[in-house]
């Protein structure tokens, strides 16, 4: 098995790790949309994630991980061994990323049904796909703006439900499917569908690096990987160490954290100011704040913490203007100076 660039290592693209980074202490945010240039460590950072993710506990046995915890969400399966009067033993077992490739069949993304056996024997034989891989991980999409639109539906389908459905002939199976959505594109190679694209909590852009010293620690580094792996991961071990003993961390402070009211006025404001649709802007900028928080060991959510966070999570929800040629995330930018000034902080 190849092994896996460090996350430490990854050099600048700070609004993409950050991201990445807020979504893996609550991923009810809702996943990320990395827009970019080829080449630039889209994909890279989001594999290098799966190095900094403590482990969780799993039902031993489990074809879909199921939290040992959670009742009311495990699949049939341990349900069932659950009725029979079976003890469920846990295990711990590493969090899953997973990658979606563009030419997936449809088989391979929700799973296989065997229907000559369902209808012969009356048993249900299922051979899980990546959904159900995926199941309390990341689900990783490369060029999502070129998914074919049925592997979309399924992918809306999962994300609004967080279930999967496989249904052939009469013959149903049905499992637990929540996950992180993290996909990375081209804006110039085609556009996302918008009922996609408004299922990503984050969104954020990636370029080329300009200056010179940072293109050459890129190559550096990248180098230095690519020859000798092993004493390049033992090199970065400990930057990588420290960044999951801080993620560990901000998911132990964020149940504590409590959002102000002032705060919920700004974010209200800002997404009214910007004309979002719907209140979904508002609710991901209060997680996105809250998780940024943790992260930093701050006792408080500030408008330092909103301001930080509002362009990954309004950019993607603002409406085209033709008149103004400004980036959306110039437009998030613009639209808090005039709403707040040089005002920082929020008790």
């Amino acid at each position: 098995m190849r092994p896996t660039y460090p996350f430490s290592a990854i050099v600048g693209q700070d609004e993409m790790k950050l991201a990445l980074l807020l979504v893996a202490i609550d991923p009810s945010i809702g996943g990320v949309m990395v827009f970019g240039d080829r080449g630039t460590g889209k994909s890279t950072a989001v594999r290098a994630l799966a190095g900094l993710l403590p482990v969780m506990k799993a039902v031993a046995g489990c074809r879909y991980g199921c939290d040992p915890k959670a009742n009311g969400s495990r699949c049939s399966e341990c349900l069932a061994r659950a009725g029979h009067g079976e003890a469920l033993r846990t295990v711990q077992v590493p969090v899953p990323v997973v990658d979606l490739p563009l030419g997936a069949t449809e088989d391979r993304v929700v799973g296989a049904l065997d229907l000559e056996k369902a209808l012969a024997t009356g048993e249900k034989a299922y051979e899980p796909g990546l959904l159900a891989r995926a199941h309390r991980g990341f689900l990783y999409v490369d060029e999502v703006n070129l998914l074919e639109d049925h592997l979309v539906d399924l992918l809306l389908d999962a994300a609004a439900t967080g279930e999967n459905v496989v249904e052939r002939e009469g013959v149903s199976v049905r499992h637990p499917a929540r996950f992180v959505l993290v996909g990375s594109g081209n804006p110039e190679e085609g556009e996302l569908r918008p009922q996609l694209l408004d299922r990503f909590g984050l969104a954020v852009d990636v370029r080329t690096p300009q200056a010179i010293a940072t293109r050459i620690e890129v190559i550096r580094r990248r180098d230095a990987f690519d020859r000798d792996p092993e004493a390049f991961l033992a090199h970065w071990q400990r930057a990588d160490a420290k960044a999951r003993r801080s993620l560990e961390r901000a998911r132990g402070r964020l149940e504590a954290l409590e959002v102000g009211d002032e705060v919920l006025e700004r974010a209200a404001e800002l997404c009214a100011q910007l004309g979002t649709d719907g209140l979904r802007g508002e609710l991901t900028l209060l997680r996105a704040s809250r998780a940024l928080a943790a992260y930093e060991g701050a006792d408080t959510v500030t408008l330092d913490h909103l301001r930080r966070v509002a362009p990954m999570a309004l950019r993607h929800r603002l409406r085209r203007n033709v008149l103004d040629e400004a980036g959306s995330g110039t437009r998030v930018e613009r639209a808090m100076a005039e709403l707040w000034g040089d005002a920082v902080a929020v008790a």
